[in-house]
């Protein structure tokens, strides 16, 4: 099923840390829902449209999530400082076509497990135009998903997809614990941008999606690296692009394959439950 346009109803996923969005109407936060207004007209200069109002909330909620500096230093605070400015740049370039996003900066954080974690992280307002297309696409996105994935996705939880796979252990003696290796490092383009226009032909859309897959990444010695596979853990937009992936690489596969198996996902983190070790 495809979608021409924008759906009107955005599901807004809440900070880690509340919903801590300031200036957001908080009746519409209940549940996890935000209404956000018509696309606005444009005039022949501006091909894609876009809301203005769009871009404000998207500012917000990015805001309440904080976040370290991309590669410009410009910290949440001193994009502030020029805000209307700012914001009225990136909605000018987004509705013409023109804005491309800058290298995501990459740091390295250590893993619980042990060893080392690679972010890439972009700049304030690249988090912005990440947020805007998150909003418009996420709701074309969320009725396809299966019932059993739980990560960055509005109204589900870590703690929900424990609670289930507690409750199906008592049923099936043994479990495959499944950790993809580097996967978000590793993600197909051209399989994402496949995936992807099975739910929307809006060109916009699918071309920012292209050029943040693309943009290059800024090591800490200044050494700029292209990508050719992968998406940087740390941009807004990268979570739902996992879980477009897995969603065809992984649910409809064990839908199609094994539809007696039941399992929990949390973006590249799944359990499947098996009646046998043979079975697993």
């Amino acid at each position: 099923m495809r979608s021409t346009g924008a759906d009107r109803l955005v599901v807004a996923e809440k900070s880690r840390n509340g919903d801590g969005a300031k200036g957001l109407d908080r009746s519409a936060l209940r549940g996890g829902q935000l209404r956000v207004p018509e696309e606005e007209p444009l005039g022949k200069a501006k091909p894609f449209r876009i809301s203005k109002r769009v871009v404000w909330e998207a500012f917000q909620w990015v805001r309440a999530n904080k976040g370290a500096a991309g590669v410009d230093g410009e910290s949440i605070e001193d994009f502030e400082k020029d805000l209307k400015k700012n914001l009225y740049k990136l909605w000018n370039r987004m509705s013409s076509g023109s804005y491309f996003p800058p290298p995501v900066r990459v740091v390295e954080i250590p893993k619980d497990g042990g060893g080392k974690r690679t972010l890439g992280i972009p700049t304030v307002m690249d988090r912005v135009a990440q947020m805007v297309v998150k909003m418009y696409l996420e709701p074309l996105l969320e009725p396809y998903f299966h019932e059993d994935s739980y990560g960055y996705r509005p109204g589900r939880s870590a703690v929900q997809a424990v609670g289930v796979a507690r409750k199906r252990c008592w049923q099936s003696d043994w479990v495959l614990d499944v950790d993809i290796k580097g996967f978000f490092d590793n993600l197909d383009h051209a399989l994402v941008m496949r995936a992807l226009r099975k739910h929307t032909d809006c060109r916009w859309i699918l071309l920012y999606v292209e050029r943040w897959l693309k943009a290059p990444a800024r090591l800490a010695d200044g050494t700029l690296v292209d990508r050719s596979k992968g998406t940087p853990q740390g941009g807004v937009i990268s979570p739902l692009l996992a879980n477009l992936f897995l969603h065809y690489a992984f649910d409809e596969w064990i839908r199609r394959k094994q539809s007696n198996l039941l399992f929990e996902r949390y973006a590249d983190d799944i359990i499947v439950h098996c009646k046998s070790e043979s079975q697993a």
